[in-house]
């Protein structure tokens, strides 16, 4: 058997065979990951909530038919609360825990429901989605960062996809609630406190069952509890085995390595290490220009203000806009879930790619079709629209619904991801903020011109795509994270999860022979059958200075 090269072995060789669900212990814990991801579901319901209730004329009633700078501020008052609630959750979420994080930002929204539920006027309103949002931002944080650190290595690309496109089960909770709602209760404010209620479903779950679910692994090591990050590792990623497993030592191994890389590269930890690096300015510029992409793609013309966009087609009919807005958050979803599905194999960036061109196709396709109606009264362009409209979000939903929370999580490094990610919100929050704010302005002011800017712009971002988006397929999140500092980086880390399960491996190799008698011994040698061990030993003084491989020495 010829000597192999550092590392010995990749997580590749260690991880489970066949089905998952075959292994009780990744079964437990995807079962268990279905509670933060109803955090993304919460997002999705509360974001189209006001744009469900816009189509409800016993709200517009209510509330005295909103309309221009106050419908903008009712569409604002949930993204006011985050970007309030934002610069504080990276904080709580790296010195109190995920866990923590998650709990006291789902009390906090139960509280906003309860007010919004019970408003009385267009001021209790606004401060109800203000509270919703500082709540909704503290979740927003902590829970993808716990789906990210505790995701079955081949499970994280796909679950953290999930994640971002779960917000559309919540987008359509509320598009046929608010249907229903109208269909049942018409007539009466229930028609639009109904659908309000439903929001506390999700904060409930989470309030009353998140201390059943682990810790992050990550955070815990940060916190110089590794044998209870072993522990986790142990029951849930290699099926309760003992903490000594290869698919153990290797995860924790290279946790640490990337731990202590990390403190060299981020000599501190605060909002300007993100910026403070090369590394890190070659994430935050794909992070905050995914990020403005995800909100000025044109997506916004139809996620806050569909009731402008259709009656602009001629589309006026309430069951119709309803009907329409339901169909189309469940054709997002199903396109969402099935890239989600695809990320490992077709890889970030083609997706982005894809996504991009598409979108740009499309997007002119629909503003000619507006401006033939608009300018010509064409009645096939009405028609052509709507399909138009579904064929734009086909494109947009196989990358930035599912890789915007997940490619950003996955190239920041641990010290700084919690910030960058609040970094990320913060653009999303911004960019959604003027479309909140313009948008409708927009359109009301010069109609289907306005779309020949998104036109325009939608060239600028698939540019930047095909010049700046890496591909990360194939990677461990410790190995995703270190690409952006440098070759160095990236083969230290592989070498030391290599090392750390070699070791191990070998270690259980001299275990038994000790057990078996000298002829048995002399057949089955290690020498014999594993000579790599010995290589191993000889290219052990390669690390001998490497903090990390003197613990894992004096350990094994």
């Amino acid at each position: 058997m010829a000597p192999r090269t550092v590392p010995e072995w990749t997580i590749v060789d260690f991880i489970h065979r066949g089905p998952w669900w075959t292994n009780r212990g990744i079964l437990m814990l995807n079962i268990m990951l279905i509670l933060p991801l109803l955090t993304s579901v919460t997002n999705g319901l509360d974001s189209s909530l006001i744009n469900g209730l816009q189509i409800l004329p016993d709200w517009q009633s209510f509330f005295g038919y909103p309309e221009g700078r106050n419908l903008g501020l009712i569409g604002f008052a949930q993204n006011l609360g985050c970007i309030l609630g934002l610069p504080f959750t990276p904080f709580v979420s790296d010195h109190f825990g995920r866990r923590a994080t998650l709990f006291v930002g789902s009390i906090i929204m139960l509280a906003g429901v309860g007010v919004q539920t019970a408003a009385n006027s267009v001021a209790m309103f606004i401060a109800a989605r203000v509270t919703i949002g500082i709540g909704l931002t503290m979740c927003m944080n902590a829970a993808p960062l716990l789906l990210l650190e505790l995701s079955y290595p081949t499970h994280r690309g796909k679950i953290t996809s999930i994640y971002n496109s779960s917000w559309y089960i919540g987008s359509i909770i509320s598009a046929w609630v608010c249907f229903g709602a109208y269909l049942h209760a018409r007539g009466s404010v229930w028609s639009w406190r109904a659908p309000s209620l439903v929001q506390a479903f999700a904060p409930f779950l989470q309030v009353s069952l998140v201390w059943f679910i682990p810790e992050s692994p990550r955070y815990l090591v940060s916190k110089g509890m590794e044998g209870k990050a072993s522990a986790i590792l142990a029951k849930y990623h290699a099926n309760g085995n003992d903490v000594r497993d290869p698919l153990v030592v290797f995860e924790i191994a290279q946790i640490r390595h990337a731990l202590r890389m990390e403190e060299e590269i981020n000599k501190s930890t605060s909002y300007l290490s993100l910026f403070s690096t090369p590394g890190n300015r070659k994430r935050m510029r794909i992070i905050i220009a995914i990020a403005m992409f995800s909100q000025w793609s044109g997506n916004g013309l139809v996620s806050y203000y569909i009731n402008l966009v259709l009656e602009g087609v001629g589309v006026t009919r309430t069951e119709t806009k309803a009907a329409i807005n339901g169909g189309l958050q469940i054709f997002n979803f199903l396109v969402a879930a099935s890239a989600a599905m695809l990320v490992d194999w077709v890889g970030r960036r083609t997706l982005f790619i894809i996504s991009n061109a598409g979108m740009l196709v499309t997007f002119c396709a629909w503003t000619i079709s507006a401006a033939l109606y608009n300018t010509m009264k064409n009645a096939a362009a009405a028609r052509a629209t709507v399909p138009l409209i579904f064929l734009f979000y086909f494109f947009y939903d196989i990358a930035y619904t599912p890789m915007l929370v997940a490619y950003t999580l996955e190239i920041l490094p641990y010290k700084v991801r919690a910030k960058g990610f609040a970094i990320m919100n913060l653009a999303v929050m911004l960019t959604s903020a003027f479309n909140q704010f313009i948008n409708p302005w927009a359109i009301d002011a010069i109609g289907w011109w306005y779309y020949i800017a998104y036109c325009a712009w939608l060239v600028i971002e698939l540019i930047f795509v095909v010049v700046y988006v890496v591909e990360t397929k194939g990677r461990t999140l410790e190995e995703t994270a270190a690409i952006f500092d440098g070759d160095e980086h990236q083969h230290d880390l592989m070498a030391m999860g290599g090392e750390a399960a070699t070791m191990t491996m070998s270690r259980g190799v001299i275990g038994v022979h000790q057990s078996e008698d000298s002829e048995q011994s002399q057949e089955r040698s290690p020498t014999k059958e594993y000579p790599e061990y010995y290589e191993l030993q000889n290219r052990q003084q390669r690390f001998s200075d490497d903090g990390d491989s003197a613990v894992i020495k004096s350990r094994y």
